[in-house]
């Protein structure tokens, strides 16, 4: 039995296919935030889906707001531009007939503008996604939220897919609004960080592999650091 829960706001871009991808979870707990497109209206094409309103409580809160209300103990926790392919999901399956840890790792497949990217650290990219919620709860951070859990966690093999840019702007504006939400004012860190950040991930992680498409992530990674700490 398992419960996948979904924060919403205005997430009707990717959220049929989301929705289509975890059609195999016996209940989707879905929390918006107050969208005012078609957001609502996709969720009650989908029969085991549950829609919640929920104020903006930051995405730690607001995630473990979701996890409260599943109705059962085992959770996938999946962002409104994230994927659950095929081999996740029968991996997913076969794990929980009998789960030998509290959580589990599940590697992430990033898209940027349209490809996959699979040097620059941003493969597997791993992080705690599904986990028995008796045992394990996310923190109370407004950005950069972790679960914390309480036993061991393993690691699934299969990735999910996440649309995670499709254009230079949309890159732009959510780095923006990202770095204004975990803002360290730091002029030294302002200055010397992003030149780190690009070095790190356009030669010491493999940015060049990636080609053009490589520069560019890693220099607008770079502004991002300059952004967070400048402002």
């Amino acid at each position: 039995m398992l419960s996948v829960v979904i924060l919403t706001f205005n997430s009707q871009r990717y959220l049929r296919e989301v929705l289509k991808s975890v059609e195999f979870a016996n209940e989707v707990i879905v929390i918006d935030s107050g969208s005012s497109d078609d957001t609502a209206k996709i969720c009650s094409e989908f029969k085991n889906v549950k829609f919640h309103y929920q104020a903006w409580l930051g995405f730690g809160k607001q995630k473990q707001f979701g996890v409260n209300l599943a109705g059962n103990d085992w959770v996938f926790v999946l962002d409104s531009d994230e994927i659950i392919l095929p081999p996740l999901r029968d991996e997913i399956n076969e794990i929980l007939k009998e789960p030998k840890f509290m959580a589990y790792r599940v590697p992430r497949l990033n898209l940027f503008f349209g490809k996959e990217v699979r040097n620059m650290g941003l493969y597997p990219d791993f992080s705690v996604r599904l986990f028995d919620r008796t045992h394990a709860k996310f923190d109370g951070r407004e950005i950069h939220e972790k679960v914390v859990v309480n036993g061991e966690t393993g690691e699934l093999k299969n990735p999910f897919l996440h649309h995670a840019y499709e254009s230079i702007e949309q890159f732009i504006d959510k780095q923006n609004r990202y770095s204004s939400l975990g803002a360290r004012r730091n002029k030294f860190k302002a200055v010397l960080h992003p030149v780190w950040t690009f070095f790190r991930l356009f030669f010491l992680k493999g940015g060049w592999r990636e080609g053009w498409r490589g520069y560019v992530i890693a220099r607008l990674y770079a502004q991002y650091t300059f952004w967070k700490y400048i402002k």
